[in-house]
């Protein structure tokens, strides 16, 4: 069985071909065969080529690149402000919980967009979810105000 380009198959159909129908038959049985394993055989060359580039290009550059190790060199590099102390200094740990609270509730705003869109469909039924859904973050922001958990110490 051959398989046809859809030029061929286009042809016949215009030329009046009466084994069009034979030609279609042949032409979907070729596209299930389009799908076989061979057939992404160039991409894993080309990603074998791109692979093997990038690794003789990294082994080229420290094979000939200088090596000149010097006490500037090998500082750290903090936007050209002098470094002092330690990087691993303790911090307070509210930074952090107030990052992710701030996350929990910019997320929260997220789930009102559906509603918004949505609002005149959903009706008094969806109006009472949303009213539950705030109340819950509600009571989660007042248990985080009795925690103390965005009150500075420091």
């Amino acid at each position: 069985m051959g398989s046809f380009s859809l030029y061929e198959l286009s042809f016949a159909y215009f030329c009046g071909t009466k084994n069009l129908s034979m030609m279609l038959l042949q032409y979907w049985m070729s596209a299930n065969e389009t799908n076989s394993a061979t057939n992404y055989l160039p991409i894993a060359l080309q990603l074998l080529f791109a692979g093997g580039f990038v690794a003789l290009m990294i082994l080229i550059s420290s094979w000939m690149g200088p090596k000149r190790d010097t006490s500037d060199k090998l500082e750290n590099f903090a936007s050209g402000i002098e470094t002092h102390g330690d990087a691993r200094s303790p911090m307070a740990i509210k930074y952090f919980l107030v990052a992710i609270l701030f996350v929990l509730f910019d997320v929260e705003v997220i789930f009102f967009y559906p509603y918004a869109v949505n609002f005149k469909s959903l009706g008094w039924a969806g109006f009472g979810e949303v009213v539950l859904f705030v109340a819950f973050f509600l009571v989660g922001f007042i248990y985080i105000i009795k925690k103390g958990a965005l009150q500075w110490e420091d």
